[in-house]
């Protein structure tokens, strides 16, 4: 969540850094006061180099940012703890997933425990298309689904817009045959010093 109301932050700046640059720009400058007749052209309006260099450093990094959000920033993957069979972990619902990427294995119950924080309209829900399961969030509550997942895959599961996602990723229980593990053992030399 740290994470998160750092991004925040920085996007709150910037947007501050454009409004003032914007107002800045639009300030009137000596040249236009001294110009009064009305030509009914456009004028040039000439900006001083430091603003234009900020507006485009804000530009960029701001691009920078979304591009870092939507292509590079990776999911948080957790594995789920087993305790008398059951596969059990908390999913915290503020601003998205908390982890957004959850591993569990074919064949045990899974309860994923939902505690949802964030009042938006947008995470009152919880969707599981592949299970079949919708389930409403109450706003500072925890709310637990359950179910069992039969075969490996990675099933997703999204907020009631559809607009939120997290991974259900689910591995094959036994262990897999198809490379045997061999272990050679090699003598152990002392260190030779010459």
């Amino acid at each position: 969540m740290l994470k998160q109301s750092v991004i925040l932050g920085s996007l709150t700046a910037f947007s501050l850094l454009f409004g003032t640059t914007s107002a800045l720009a639009q300030m009137s400058h000596p040249e236009m006061e001294r110009s009064t007749e009305q030509t009914g052209e456009f004028q040039r309006i000439n900006q001083p180099l430091w603003l234009k260099g900020a507006v485009t450093a804000g530009g960029l990094g701001a691009i920078g940012l979304e591009l870092w959000w939507f292509l590079l920033s990776k999911p948080k993957s957790r594995k789920a703890s087993t305790q008398g069979g059951i596969q059990e972990i908390t999913v915290t619902v503020d601003g998205g997933y908390e982890p957004s990427q959850i591993v569990v294995q074919t064949g045990q119950l899974v309860r994923l425990n939902f505690d949802r924080k964030d009042p938006s309209s947008c995470l009152e829900e919880v969707r599981f298309p592949h299970f079949r399961i919708a389930q409403e969030l109450p706003l500072n509550q925890i709310t637990s689904i359950e179910f069992t997942p039969d075969k490996p895959g990675r099933y997703e599961f999204t907020c009631g817009m559809n607009m939120f996602r997290g991974v259900v990723e689910v591995q094959s229980g036994e262990p897999t045959a198809a490379t045997p593990v061999t272990s050679i053992s090699k003598p152990v030399h002392p260190i030779q010093h010459l």
